[in-house]
């Protein structure tokens, strides 16, 4: 490994790779190091099928060569823009050749530390190497922003754990397991436990579950294309604004970001799944959490609606899907040093139109950059107007 570059890239993910294609097109020297779609092949769990279309699953390169379509069509798989749903299976191995396309020397090696040193950056990584970069890219995605509530948060993970932690659901046949959480990760869960031989229990606050709608086939008018246009994050016109101009988004006043963030596109999941859910997986819709421990091996929750009624229900598991909230002291790798100096709002940097953070040269891509641009950054959707916007600010300052 060359002892200096002029990017790094620490993550190996939708926006990392994307960016390594815009940074390889514009003939920037860069380093990538993570491991190749490590979300999406490890932390989801098999036969998921992903809520975003077809058209709105692409990674991004200069010449939009290399799309979600272009693979399935190479590789025979199945495809339509809208109304076939996406495989995980299928996303990550599309994320893995375009890896081999435009991120072919990819370092499989873990950043353990990242120090600012005069004008430039220090990473070092897990087996002893040092590299200095005069810029770094953070695309760690979801990785480390997993949340737990925190009245959960003492159980040993043998009985209760996170969805992140789970790429595979064999392990809980024949169990009696609880899902907490009404959002796609839950309600995915939920019905592949149901599937794979689990006695799976969906527990949640909403009184209603929330699906995706079917967009219905042929052309639509224009009447209803204004008032409901079709978008990568979904449909709507709030969504086609947040789609559209996401660097207006970002100069909102931070709190009206921060709650545009937490509760557009509130927990629904994609149409396929409905069938899969309804009827089949029992549900425990409208209770909170209000005490949860240990009793005989088991995880005792005590459910309470807002009616009075009090349910105590028992699992030999509990998978809580209750997302992600970006937090950068939860990144191991980042120092005392660096935080000082990140300023943020609510854990979360605080980006230039470019997406850099208060220090100069240091970028964050993906969930970090929801609270400065919008929920576009929730979703891979997201990729192609971060990664060529950073690529051309850097081809710019050469």
């Amino acid at each position: 490994m060359s002892l200096s570059t002029e990017v790094a890239i620490i993550g190996a993910g939708p926006y990392g790779l994307s960016l390594a294609a815009h940074l390889q097109g514009a003939a920037i020297p860069f380093r990538i190091f993570g491991s190749p779609m490590d979300s999406w092949r490890k932390h989801m769990p098999k036969g998921m099928l992903l809520k975003s279309d077809g058209f709105a699953s692409n990674l991004s390169d200069p010449e939009s060569s290399f799309t979600l379509a272009h693979f399935c069509a190479q590789e025979g798989i199945e495809y339509h823009p809208t109304d076939l749903p996406v495989r995980l299976e299928s996303f990550a191995a599309y994320g893995l050749a375009f890896q081999r396309r435009f991120a072919p020397e990819l370092e499989e090696k873990l950043v353990t530390s990242l120090e600012c040193a005069s004008g430039s950056f220090r990473l070092k990584f897990q087996d002893h190497d040092e590299l200095t970069a005069r810029c770094v890219a953070v695309a760690v995605g979801i990785s480390h922003f997993h949340y737990v509530p925190p009245e959960l948060h003492h159980f040993p993970s043998k009985l209760l754990t996170h969805s992140f932690a789970h790429g595979d659901l064999e392990q809980f046949r024949g169990a009696k397991v609880a899902v907490v959480g009404a959002g796609a990760s839950a309600l995915d869960l939920a019905a592949l436990l149901n599937e794979q031989g689990a006695m799976a229990h969906l527990i949640a606050r909403q009184t209603e579950l929330t699906f995706q709608s079917k967009l219905a086939p042929g052309r639509r008018s224009v009447w209803k294309r204004v008032r409901q246009p079709s978008t990568g994050i979904g449909p709507g016109l709030r969504s086609f604004l947040y789609v559209e101009y996401p660097n207006l988004f970002r100069h909102l006043p931070g709190n009206v970001r921060v709650n545009i963030v937490k509760t557009h596109l509130g927990p629904a999941a994609g149409w396929p799944t409905r069938d899969r859910v309804l009827g089949r997986v029992p549900l425990s819709l409208g209770f909170q959490i209000d005490r949860a421990e240990i009793s005989g091996g088991q995880v005792h929750l005590r459910l309470t609606r807002r009616d009075g009624t009090v349910i105590d229900h028992f699992a030999d598991h509990v998978i809580v899907a209750t997302g992600y909230r970006v937090d950068l002291r939860r990144l191991p790798f980042l120092g005392q040093d660096v935080l000082s100096r990140v300023q943020c709002l609510e854990h979360a940097p605080i980006l230039s139109a470019n997406f850099e953070s208060s220090i100069p040269g240091l970028y964050f891509l993906g969930l970090a950059s929801a609270n400065s641009f919008g929920p576009m950054m929730r979703f891979a959707y997201g990729a192609d107007y971060t990664t060529r916007k950073i690529a051309k600010h850097l081809a710019r300052q050469r």
